[in-house]
């Protein structure tokens, strides 16, 4: 019986190393584990949830797809109750940006060894790109997945000499346009889009925000650029 699993967790699975032993933050269902497990690309998952509910669905899950012995279970709030030596890939998905952020903040033993990161921000993906780039994690790859009517990125980070990123590249990352998806225009639509509605809000505010809206504008440009040259076949150059 095959796992339920999204697409936009799927792109997870296929960027956890083979035989990782991985700690699922928010695991919700706990279909992305029990996923793991059932194609063998995870040795052991430890499925993690803030709450009690979530948690003991995601254990019916187990039992009912007959990975009961093979997955561990813990309440905890993001990696609060994780020893730093029960996993070696992290994963946080289906949660806003500045929520992984939080989450990872609060676990400063994760730049002690070379954990791999696999992260999945629903929105604020800039706030986590930033936040890595100038906090000790180097961004490996990302990719887009479109599951649904929704665009999603996912992107995989070890402890390392993070990248400074511009106001745009926060939002369409250097690894995102080096990926070659088909899906990239459609996306640096959508980040340009919303960038304009930004400006455009602060700019009619009653109190104006300067630095705020230099730094919108300042992406908004970037990214229109990069979708020109996206077009025009040069955006990787």
């Amino acid at each position: 019986m095959k796992i339920p699993i999204s697409k936009r967790l799927r792109l997870c699975a296929q960027l956890v190393p083979e035989g990782a032993r991985v700690a699922d933050i928010g695991t919700d269902h706990g279909y992305l584990g029990l996923y793991l497990l059932q194609n063998g690309l995870a040795a052991h998952v430890l499925a993690a949830d803030l709450r009690p509910q979530p948690l003991q669905t995601a254990k019916l899950h187990a039992a009912k797809f007959g990975f009961a012995g093979q997955m561990e279970f813990r309440l905890s709030d993001g990696l609060a109750e994780i020893a730093p030596d029960e996993a070696d890939t992290i994963v946080c998905a289906g949660m806003g940006g500045d929520l992984i952020v939080e989450i990872l903040s609060a676990c400063p033993w994760l730049r002690d060894r070379n954990y791999t990161l696999i992260l999945q921000p629903q929105s604020a993906g800039q706030e986590l790109r930033r936040w890595l780039g100038e906090h000790g994690f180097a961004i490996e790859c990302e990719q887009l997945v479109q599951d649904g009517k929704f665009l999603y990125t996912v992107l995989r980070a070890h402890p390392g000499a993070g990248t400074p990123l511009s106001p745009g590249a926060q939002y369409v990352s250097p690894w995102l346009r080096q990926s070659g998806s088909p899906l990239l225009g459609a996306y640096m639509q959508r980040i340009e889009t919303a960038l304009r509605r930004s400006v455009e809000g602060l700019m009619g505010a009653e109190h104006q925000r300067p630095e705020r809206l230099a730094y919108y504008r300042s992406a908004l440009e970037e990214v229109e650029e990069m979708r020109k040259n996206h077009e025009n076949g040069t955006g990787n150059l």
